[in-house]
């Protein structure tokens, strides 16, 4: 079965899956497979363009997770997509190093549900899943994929609505 471990840059993806792999979960880095889609650089956004579209076409299902920030357009068994609250993705984002533009930028891509809203356009209601990671640990949020994993989590999206709490910043 291969889950797919998504959600806006800063929300725990690499950390939730590290931790993971450790619990012996198979994970597959999406930034291990993307090398050959990259057509370009947008400099402006310090970002790499991808070939999304010829990257899941001939993306090779795995058993397990695939983490990365694109991975939910993959055509996995079940999707999960981390959530944080804004003012704290924005700090995370900060110590990374991320320009002012590119943490303004994630930080609306949070409020708007963009990764949500991509993940609902392609797949079943039932094969999505939402974690909000802003008060829980590495570990917590690892056992909350690991109740997903084993099937005893009920799909669940439309968890958090930061446009509400946090609609100032954009």
């Amino acid at each position: 079965m291969m889950i797919a471990l998504s959600g806006t840059p800063g929300t725990g993806k690499t950390s939730v899956a590290r931790e993971l792999q450790k619990r012996g979960v198979p994970v597959t880095y999406a930034t291990d497979t993307i090398g050959p889609y990259r057509i370009g650089e947008d400099p402006e956004r310090d970002t790499d363009i991808i070939d999304d579209e010829r990257w899941v076409s001939e993306f090779t299902p795995v058993d397990g997770i695939v983490e990365g920030h694109l991975t939910h357009l993959l055509p996995a068994d079940r999707i999960i997509i981390l959530r944080c609250h804004p003012a704290i993705l924005k700090d995370r984002l900060r110590k990374r190093g991320y320009s002012e533009m590119k943490i303004q930028e994630n930080i609306e891509a949070e409020i708007l549900d963009v990764t949500l809203a991509e993940a609902f356009d392609i797949h079943d209601e039932e094969k999505l899943y939402e974690i909000d990671t802003t008060h829980l640990d590495i570990s917590e949020c690892a056992d909350k994929v690991e109740e997903i994993i084993r099937g005893t989590a009920q799909p669940s999206i439309g968890i958090v609505d930061w446009l509400i709490t946090c609609g100032d910043m954009l």
